[in-house]
């Protein structure tokens, strides 16, 4: 009777720890004002650290689709953006948890502001983030913790959309060509705060 009491509170035990992970795993990600962060809100994703470039907006670099980018400076400007969670529960955007983003904006493509994971640029030898419409995967990014409160990092992984796929992930940076700053997988980390519009 002893065993069989110890067995059951292991297993109970076991439950709340695992659950407990898992919740913890997947907390809000937060914005400036430490206010859990809302899909179909606008906010405005800029660098955690000064003198890395501005606010997040779209890129004219080749023509259509516009890549994903930031303002020179770190001046007001910049496009608001809007989450959408891949698990239609989240009432929240989670940590660790995918979901889309697009730029609150129209351009001259008439395409949509979805991020997208682009192919590998021969010429800067890094993934780009692009915009558009991807058929598969590329359209899910995720956001994970930084060392510091209310600073993130922005990942390409879309395990939560595909957990059998074998990815190669990328965490977000910058990537700097001629006057303009592009965003990019593969090389430097650049960690983010979001601000509400």
């Amino acid at each position: 009777m002893a065993m069989r009491l110890i067995s059951s509170l292991s297993l109970i035990w076991l439950f709340l720890a695992t659950a407990a992970f898992a919740q913890s795993d997947n907390a809000s990600v937060v914005d400036t004002e430490g206010n859990a962060l809302e899909p179909g809100q606008e906010y405005y994703i800029k660098p955690g650290i000064t003198d890395s470039g501005g606010r997040f907006t779209l890129i004219n670099r080749t023509g259509c689709p516009f890549n994903v980018g930031q303002e020179n400076t770190d001046s007001p400007e910049g496009l608001p953006v809007i989450f959408t969670p891949f698990a239609e529960e989240d009432d929240t955007i989670k940590v660790n948890r995918d979901f889309k983003v697009a730029f609150s904006a129209a351009t001259i493509c008439v395409m949509s502001t979805n991020w997208r994971l682009g192919q590998n640029d021969t010429q800067i030898g890094r993934r780009l983030i692009t915009t558009g419409i991807d058929d598969s995967y590329g359209n899910y990014f995720r956001i994970v913790e930084t060392q510091f409160n209310g600073i993130y990092n922005i990942q390409w992984c879309p395990t939560d959309v595909c957990p059998t796929c074998k990815f190669i992930c990328g965490t977000a940076g910058n990537v700097r060509e001629n006057d303009k700053i592009l965003v990019a997988l593969d090389g430097s980390v650049l960690p983010v705060v979001f601000e509400r519009e």
